[in-house]
Formats: structure tokens, sequence, C-alpha cells
């Protein structure tokens, strides 16, 4: 086809039209501009035009892109789930973690925080001053305390920064020390020293109890009268509360008799106790052993450990456990090659119902149990995270 048959066309799907009956010409002649239409774009097909000296190639347009399949979650996901080998970064408030500061909390209190947050060079293991992600998205630098690591009576150290620092309201964060614990008011930028003897090591919000621990004891701190009255649980095995589930507590960990599910009940009664078992898992499945800090909501209890996967044992993975019966109802099996030991700690549950976890050195992920979908929520963050219990 030759440029002027070409323009012929154009003129004629472009040419005005004037009705003597507006209505119906109207459709009469929308019915001829779109024929000519279709036939000048089909005849301009690979053609050179050149208009005030610029050439606009007109290409003939593709076949259509294939839809992508749609990936259901399994409605009924085997007791055992993997994760896939590459995580999905979904848009989720958690991804901010690794912004950089915009103000001292001092001069920019929050509303409510949404994180807690200490980087930790990752050439010299040195902890910077812990950051706070508030619900407006900004990140702000604890300013108006300093604190000094954690430390056991053998004078080994450790961040400040404790997963159960932030409290579930997001408005106040506690801090052990040695000899004391240390309360900041997010919203106020104020701080409060509670002096407690012993090397404190531990501390966990049950809804606005605070409670603290050594090495061997745990507390619960009056931070009205700044009393502590000693508690009968395990300060490591201690499991965060759910925060509308105030009484008994819980504490999963090893024992002399095994991995175990203890609930100590608020009336000071004796203790109930579980072993933690294979419950619905294939055969050669276990939860060996935990480590980090376990979250409950309901009756269940998130927490990571070391697994037995087939005839595979030391697998990092994260569980869930019934607390009610110890037995284990899903199992994220995370496998043990290029993990670094103790690498996946469980930082809580998320107000939907899914388990946030380490899922690498810098990365943070999402895992709803229900379904075995697995996905990233946030990167590049280094250090100790705290995240309120939900």
């Amino acid at each position: 086809m030759n440029e002027p048959h070409l323009t012929r066309l154009l003129t004629r799907a472009a040419e005005d039209v004037q009705p003597s009956r507006p209505a119906t010409a109207g459709w009469e002649r929308a019915g001829r501009v779109r024929r000519a239409r279709r036939a000048a774009g089909v005849a301009a097909v690979a053609v050179a035009l050149t208009v005030g000296g610029t050439a606009t190639l007109l290409h003939r347009a593709g076949p259509p892109a294939p839809t992508p399949p749609v990936t259901r979650p399994d409605p009924n996901p085997s007791p055992v789930q993997q994760p896939p080998l590459v995580l999905d970064l979904i848009d989720d408030p958690l991804g901010r973690l690794g912004d950089r500061v915009t103000a001292p909390l001092s001069a920019r209190p929050v509303d409510r925080a949404l994180a807690l947050r200490q980087p930790v060079d990752p050439k010299t293991g040195e902890a910077g001053p812990i950051r706070v992600l508030g619900d407006d998205g900004l990140v702000r630098e604890l300013d108006v305390v300093t604190l000094a690591p954690t430390r056991d009576a053998s004078g080994n150290e450790a961040a400040p920064l404790k997963p159960g620092s932030l409290a579930p309201d997001g408005r106040t964060a506690a801090f052990a020390q040695t000899g004391e614990v240390v309360v900041v008011d997010l919203t106020e930028a104020a701080v409060r020293r509670y002096p407690l003897g012993g090397y404190l090591e531990h501390v966990v919000w049950a809804g606005d109890r605070l409670l603290v621990g050594d090495n061997d004891t745990a507390y619960e701190l009056d931070r009205r009268t700044g009393q502590a009255r000693k508690l009968p649980v395990d300060p490591w095995g201690l499991v965060v509360p759910e925060p509308l589930r105030p009484g008994d507590l819980l504490a999963l960990g090893g024992a002399e008799d095994g991995l175990s599910v203890r609930r100590y009940p608020a009336n000071g009664g004796a203790p109930e106790q579980r072993t933690v078992g294979t419950g619905d898992l294939p055969p050669g499945y276990r939860l060996d052993e935990v480590y980090g800090r376990g979250w409950q909501r309901g009756d269940r209890i998130a927490q990571a450990g070391w697994t037995t996967t087939g005839t595979m044992g030391g697998a990092e993975g994260v569980a869930v456990v019934d607390a009610r019966t110890g037995a284990v109802t899903r199992l994220l099996d995370l496998g043990r090659e290029d993990r670094a030991k103790a690498c996946c700690e469980v930082l809580g549950w998320s107000a939907d119902g899914a388990v946030l976890f380490r899922s690498d050195p810098t990365g943070l992920a999402r895992w709803r149990p229900e379904t075995g979908e697995v996905d990233r929520v946030a990167r590049d963050v280094t250090g100790p995270v705290s995240l309120p219990a939900r």
C-alpha cells in the first residue's frame, strides 16, 4: 500500500460529520467512521509516517500476553509446609522498618509504635541506637535514654532490645538492665526507672502487666508502686500471652522429661504440663527443641525450633503447638541449607492470624498456617526487632 492511499483512508476517518438528522445520521456515520478506522489501522501496519519532520512507526499489536495462572491457597494444606524458594515481597507497614531515621523521639513522639528495631553492624556486631517505627510510617531514634547491653553473671552480653519489649498498645516500651527496668512512654518521650536487683535479661508484656526476669527467676513488676513479686514460671520458656486473654501464663521449653507446654494458673495453683507430641505430623517429623520466644494466640503457640524432618535432624522450622494438648498442629519446614543456626525467630502474630518470623538474617516473613502461604514483609532489617503482641 502506498502513502497517498493511506492518507485518503485517514482523511475519510477524520472528516467532520454535519448530518441533517443528527441522531440517525450520527449513528450511521459513527459506524462508517469505525469501519474506516479499522481499515486504516490495518493499512497502516509497518508504514512510516512523517509528521512535522518526526518519523513515527506504527507497529502491529502482538498477541495478547498470556494470563498468569491464578495460584489459590490449598484449602486443606498438609500439616508440614514449605516456603517457596523465592518469597514475594508484599506491601506491609513493616516494610518501612529499614527506612532512615527522620527525627529523634524527643522531638516527634509517636501516637503508636508499630515496631522497635536495634540495628547491628554485621561486621563488628556493634548495636546502634534503638529505632521506633510509628503508625505514621516514620522512623524515630530513641534518644531519651541510653541503654546498656544486658549481661548475665558470666559476663555474656546481648542487645537491650528484646522481642517482648514493645507493649501491646504500642505506646510503651520496657527494657531489662542490670539492677533495673527502664520503661519509656513513647507518646510522651518520658522515661521511668524501676530498681530491681539482678542481671535482668528478659522482658515480656502480659496485657498491661510487665514481666521481667534474670537467668533463673521471673518477676511481675507493679509499675504503679515499683514493687516486684516472684513468679513460678521459667523466664526462658515464658510465652508472650495474647493481650485479650489475661490470666494463666504459658511456657514452652525443655524439661527433665522432654519438650513440654506448661500452664501456670493465675490463682497460683500447681502448673499443668503437656508433653509436646507429633500430633498429625507425618511419620518421621517432630519438633525437637525451641529457641527464641513463643507467642500465644488463642490456644495456639507459635515458636521457632529445631526439627527432625523425615530422616534429617537439626533442620530449622517454625511450629504451631496446641497449648491444650501439646500437639504440633502445623510445621513450617525451613530446611538446613544456607541458613544460620537459630535463623528464624518468631516475632509474633499479625492482626489477621499470620505468624511473623525472621526469614533470613535481614528479612521478615509472614506465614499463614491455615493455607501455607509464606511472603516477605520487610528486607534489609538487621538486628533485634520487637513487635506488639496481638
